[in-house]
């Protein structure tokens, strides 16, 4: 019976408008959902338990009471959901939080497969899945368009490379991330949101983890909106194509784009 677990993250909707206000990201009223991509990885974790048996926990690491993520995971299915957090916490680069997941991973036991999206539309680096495989010591299978569990109790991915495919096996354990080729994520059913809304979901601190704040590497001292840019449009029109060709060449010169 194979021990699973699906990393998600809770993020701004991908409507909202995202501002600097007074040196901190601001989206305003818009909600906090699970990332997009991270519902593939949930549709694949169920779908491997479903297949050949297994237990689904969800996993995320964020600031207290951010459970949006992990509510929709349970809802979709996951039998159990679990949350990081600290207010050491608060300022993480990739590699503390890898070294994070990593450790609520190991205190988790026994896990056989852990899942995560593609990546995270709010950071977008798609680092995170290598670098918790790497600090767990496990094999990392990312780009993953399918995976399948062999007899001999290891596992083989697709990998998406864009231009091809790319197909690996690795022992289990195994870090896996997943492409929205996996399976159209299922909508969380009604009973599933009702179980949701009424689930406890304990929260891990480093204490439970038996760790210290990790080091921050990366650091970020300053935080701006990107400069104005004031675009203005001009239709350029004649009689005939060869007309509005030679118009358009001028113009190009005359602002030396060409």
């Amino acid at each position: 019976m194979l021990k699973i677990v699906v990393c998600v993250k809770q993020v701004p909707d991908t409507a909202a408008q995202v501002v600097v206000e007074n040196g901190q990201v601001s989206w305003g009223d818009a909600p906090l959902v699970i990332n997009p991509w991270d519902e593939f990885a949930v549709e694949a974790a169920l779908q491997m338990a479903q297949e050949h048996g297994g237990t689904v926990t969800a996993l995320s690491l964020g600031k207290e009471g951010e459970t949006e993520a992990l509510k929709h995971a349970l809802a979709m299915g996951c039998k159990e959901a679990v949350l990081v957090s600290d207010p050491a916490l608060a300022s993480l680069d990739n590699v503390a939080a890898a070294r994070v997941l990593a450790a609520a991973i190991q205190n988790i036991g026994d896990v056989d497969v852990v899942f995560f999206g593609r990546q995270a539309v709010d950071s977008d680096t798609g680092m995170l899945p290598a670098q918790v495989a790497r600090v767990l010591g496990w094999p990392a299978l990312t780009q993953s368009a399918s995976v399948t569990v062999l007899d001999d109790g290891g596992v083989q991915v697709e990998r998406d490379l864009g231009e091809g495919r790319q197909q690996v096996t690795a022992p289990l354990p195994a870090v896996i991330s997943v492409t929205k080729d996996i399976g159209e994520p299922r909508y969380p059913s009604f009973m599933g949101i009702r179980k949701a809304a009424r689930a406890q979901i304990p929260v891990w601190g480093l204490a439970e983890l038996g760790l210290e704040a990790p080091a921050v590497v990366v650091s970020w001292p300053e935080l701006m909106n990107p400069p104005k840019r004031e675009v203005t449009t001009e239709m350029i029109e004649g009689d005939s194509p060869q007309e509005i060709a030679e118009k358009l060449a001028d113009k190009l010169l005359a602002e030396k784009v060409l």
